[in-house]
């Protein structure tokens, strides 16, 4: 208990010595070009506060679940001659699973452009 506390401490000091330490460090001159919206090199155009399709955040999450996913595949297959059979049956479920996933978005239309 005694190593938790002293961990635990140790972490929340670190954390806001950072935060001071920026606070300290950084310069504090703010400008007119300083507290523009960035956009690449680009002029702002409009306001900051649009609003965006929801399909826009449903398609990108879709594609990071799925990314994460095949991550998570790939160091599998690698392996898998050493686990045998069970290996190939896991793979062919987990794959199943991915391809139920799928349909899934695809028959909610969370893929559709408009």
């Amino acid at each position: 208990m005694v190593d938790f506390v002293i961990f635990f401490t140790v972490g929340v000091l670190f954390v806001i010595g950072a935060f001071v330490a920026s606070w300290l460090i950084a310069p504090h001159k703010p400008s007119a070009a300083k507290l523009s919206t960035y956009e690449c090199g680009e002029e702002p155009v409009g306001g900051s506060w649009i609003q965006f399709n929801p399909r826009y955040y449903l398609f990108a999450l879709a594609f990071v679940i799925f990314d994460v996913e095949i991550l998570f595949l790939a160091p599998t297959l690698l392996v898998m001659r050493s686990f045998g059979f069970v290996a190939f049956i896991e793979i062919f479920i987990f794959l199943f699973i991915l391809i139920l996933g799928l349909s899934y978005i695809w028959r909610k239309g969370a893929l559709e452009w408009m």
